[in-house]
């Protein structure tokens, strides 16, 4: 049987694991809607980019995922071209890997949210690496 001590701790992990795909939505947003008015990257920009990586890494970190170094995923299989198509995926992808955040429970792990983890990742190196 599962002590009250670790149930709490386990519900509260969860929870912040829910705060941190929140804050991986505002960040896309937020990089979105700079792109969308300066149609460049700046600076500041760059750091959310880097910030959006840490937290990312550290949800699929929690989800038991691990590097993902030369695994192609499904949705991920054509680079983006432009900067606006690398954006409309970065959103879409993020907004994918906290809805399965969301279906979950602090018992269930998805495989899903492992792979979307991975996608964001891997749009934010490509939106990291442009200039």
């Amino acid at each position: 049987m599962l002590s009250k001590q670790r149930v709490e701790r386990e519900k509260k992990d969860h929870e912040e694991l829910l705060k941190r795909g929140d804050e991986a939505v505002q960040l896309t947003e937020q990089l979105e809607n700079t792109f969308e008015q300066t149609n460049t990257l700046t600076s500041k920009d760059k750091q959310k980019l880097e910030t959006l990586e840490k937290i990312v890494v550290k949800i699929r970190k929690e989800l038991g995922g691990d590097d993902d170094d030369g695994e192609e995923t499904v949705e991920v299989k054509q680079k983006p071209t432009t900067l606006q198509e690398a954006f409309n995926s970065l959103k879409s992808t993020t907004f994918k890997l906290v809805d399965e955040l969301k279906k979950g429970s602090r018992f269930t792990v998805s495989a899903l949210a492992i792979q979307s983890s991975n996608n964001v990742l891997k749009l934010v190196r490509f939106l990291r690496l442009r200039k």
